[in-house]
């Protein structure tokens, strides 16, 4: 049970919602961008939540499956298409032996697309997630290539119970889309926060870099500071930290992150709005907006209730 790749895209990547517990060791979580879409869009093909799929970035991705499937997807305004037959976001459809699976962006964004029975990449670091530095992980540690030959795990009953009430190629019903883009990322203080640096953080609109990738965001635009910021022991630092390097140009850290890091910690995006930071590409703008740990937490919660209540729904609709 193999899809096969007849165009790669660019950058397409297998991920899951990465390595944990290993950041002590000195291993990046990596895995997607923004794993709530992905969870999603897992959820809707039956899957359990963090099955390995793909992360697609920009260019055009073609598979062709040798055995009948069911995919959904999650992100930015790309079109994705079965056969002639257009699938949109978060719905469930189904893709038949032979047929030809085509996705190309409408603008540059991100997507996550989840394929029933998930992608059965070797696990490593208990994760199937592709670390692109690091050469390992996913499908042979880089990313898809024509002619590529992915190796697809065995569906859920709840696969095949979805499969069966399908009454059209895509379904009429689909999951709560959570993630857009938006003018602003919200933060919480980071440790090394000061009133003056952090009022100019809010208050200047910035600029993606071209030299930003899945570890981090490079912003333009404005610096915080006339002078080099001081270098600092380094500290543990995580996805949605804000450093301010020498430069004093912010950089927003991303899934592929290192574990640790001297730069001042001036803020953190806060988890809710990590898709949103992972849909941002080179020459977007974004600003930024302060609000209390609590009211993350809270953003948190609520968002995690209604995951929660989708899988639930779901359960019980095809169970």
């Amino acid at each position: 049970m193999i899809a096969s790749v007849t165009s790669g895209g660019f950058q397409t990547t297998v991920q899951d919602c990465g390595r944990t517990r290993l950041r002590k060791f000195g291993v990046t979580p990596g895995g997607a961008l923004d794993s709530v879409s992905l969870r999603l869009a897992n959820l809707v093909v039956g899957n359990s939540e963090c099955m390995a799929g793909l992360e697609c970035t920009s260019g055009r991705l073609q598979l062709q499956f040798d055995c009948e499937r069911l995919i959904s997807w999650a992100g930015d305004e790309f079109k994705v298409q079965v056969g002639k037959e257009l699938v949109p976001s978060l719905h469930c459809a189904r893709v038949s032996a032979d047929a030809i699976l085509e996705i190309s962006p409408k603008r540059a964004g991100r997507i996550w697309l989840a394929v029933s029975g998930g992608i059965d990449a070797p696990e490593i670091l208990g994760s199937r997630s592709t670390d692109l530095r690091a050469h390992f992980g996913g499908w042979q540690g880089r990313a898809l290539r024509e002619g590529d030959e992915l190796p697809l795990g065995s569906e859920s009953k709840l696969c095949a119970r979805i499969r069966a009430a399908l009454l059209e190629r895509v379904s009429d019903w689909s999951a709560p889309r959570f993630v857009s883009r938006k003018r602003f990322l919200r933060v919480i203080r980071g440790k090394n926060w000061d009133d003056d640096t952090g009022a100019k953080l809010l208050a200047q609109k910035f600029r993606v870099a071209m030299n930003s990738d899945r570890m981090g965001l490079r912003l333009e635009g404005g610096e915080l500071v006339s002078t080099n910021p001081p270098e600092l022991v380094s500290e543990a630092v995580v996805p949605g930290t804000i450093q301010l390097p020498r430069s004093g140009a912010p950089v927003v850290l991303l899934g592929d992150c290192q574990t640790i890091g001297g730069y001042p910690k001036i803020a953190h995006v806060i988890t809710v709005d990590l898709g949103y930071a992972a849909q941002l590409q080179p020459l977007d703008e974004v600003r930024f907006e302060l609000i209390e740990l609590e009211q993350a937490r809270d953003l948190l919660r609520e968002r995690e209730r209604d995951v929660a209540l989708f899988r639930a729904g779901l359960e019980a609709r095809f169970g």
